[in-house]
């Protein structure tokens, strides 16, 4: 399965599912992150951390290893 971490560019995607633990888990869904939420990636740095992403109509910036615990379905180009 597709994780956040591997959506490009100008793509957006739909969250399926949450697979981290504990804290790191409980601060993505803090930040607006559940299941059936759309994103839109917006950049990524050159060194590819962090990703800057729209979601729920605000801007925000996730690492990589953070970006890799969220499985994403529907990927496609906007």
């Amino acid at each position: 399965m597709a994780s956040l971490r591997d959506v490009k560019v100008g793509e957006s995607c739909t969250v399926s599912k949450l697979t981290g633990a504990g804290a790191i888990k409980r601060r993505i869904m803090d930040m607006g992150l559940t299941k059936g939420t759309k994103v839109l990636v917006h950049k990524v740095a050159p060194l590819g951390d962090p990703i800057e992403c729209t979601i729920r109509g605000y801007e925000l910036s996730l690492r990589k290893d953070e970006a890799a615990c969220i499985e994403v379905v529907d990927i496609a180009k906007e």
